[in-house]
């Protein structure tokens, strides 16, 4: 059941509309829908434009928030982002530090999984526009702090960074994970994925680097080839205590 202020996703004749229950009119092409009408509406419910088009209303998912949520820069994409999470084991037992929040997108996917989550951004601009985003996706357990990495305190199980790594923050990391927990670094270009992976190698004993090649496939009527989108958006290196 949505409430006035959810966020609600209306997916319908091949559109999405990323709007919130509550006072208003979303005017589209489609027609006009009156956003009050949400409120108090079961997830799932069908609700027609003035025109009868018929959008079907959803929960937003954390995919979702990566293509509708308002950004601060580019986050990671969902593969890297499924990529930490699966390469750490993050469950429901663990405490994540996710530094570099930028829109918080990796911190709401990561804060339907684990326990909790704190992420700091070391600018207040940012910070501020990610705690939104963090709220509209109505977690509680994640935590946003304008600060820096180098100030955080504490155990984690897991410490995510995507950011301009140096090597303090790397040696800082370390002393915040638990033993058998995971340092995870998202690095764009090669030169920054060559610093990190130097410094968790003296510091860690094992290290691991991989880059995700995605392909998206594209079918037509003259036939089925990968499409020419750019595979390529960064590099992981994984280090475990």
């Amino acid at each position: 059941m949505f409430a006035a202020g959810d966020r609600v996703l209306l997916a319908g004749c091949g559109r999405e509309f990323y709007v919130r229950a509550g006072e208003g009119v979303l005017s589209t092409d489609l027609g006009m829908i009156d956003l009050a009408a949400l409120a108090d509406l079961p997830e799932g419910s069908v609700i027609e434009s003035h025109l009868g088009k018929r959008l079907t209303a959803r929960r937003p998912r954390p995919t979702d928030f990566f293509v509708h949520a308002r950004r601060s820069g580019a986050p990671m994409h969902p593969k890297e982002i499924g990529a930490v999470i699966a390469n750490t084991g993050m469950n429901r037992r663990d405490a994540v530090l996710d530094a570099g929040t930028g829109s918080g997108i990796a911190a709401i996917y990561f804060g339907s999984i684990a326990a909790t989550v704190e992420t700091r951004e070391r600018r207040p601009d940012f910070a501020a526009l990610a705690e939104k985003n963090v709220r509209d996706a109505g977690l509680d357990n994640v935590t946003v702090v304008a600060g820096d990495l180098l100030e955080a305190e504490g155990s984690f199980d897991v410490v995510h960074l995507d950011m301009e790594c140096r090597e303090e923050h790397v040696e800082h990391a370390h002393g915040l994970i638990v033993p058998g927990g995971y340092l995870a670094c998202y690095t764009p270009f090669i030169e920054q994925f060559q610093a990190v992976h130097d410094a968790a190698s003296r510091l860690f004993p094992e290290v691991r680097a991989i880059e995700l090649i995605e392909r998206e496939m594209t079918r037509s009527a003259r036939g089925t080839r990968p499409s020419t989108r750019v595979c390529h958006t960064g590099y992981l290196t994984f280090a475990r205590r």
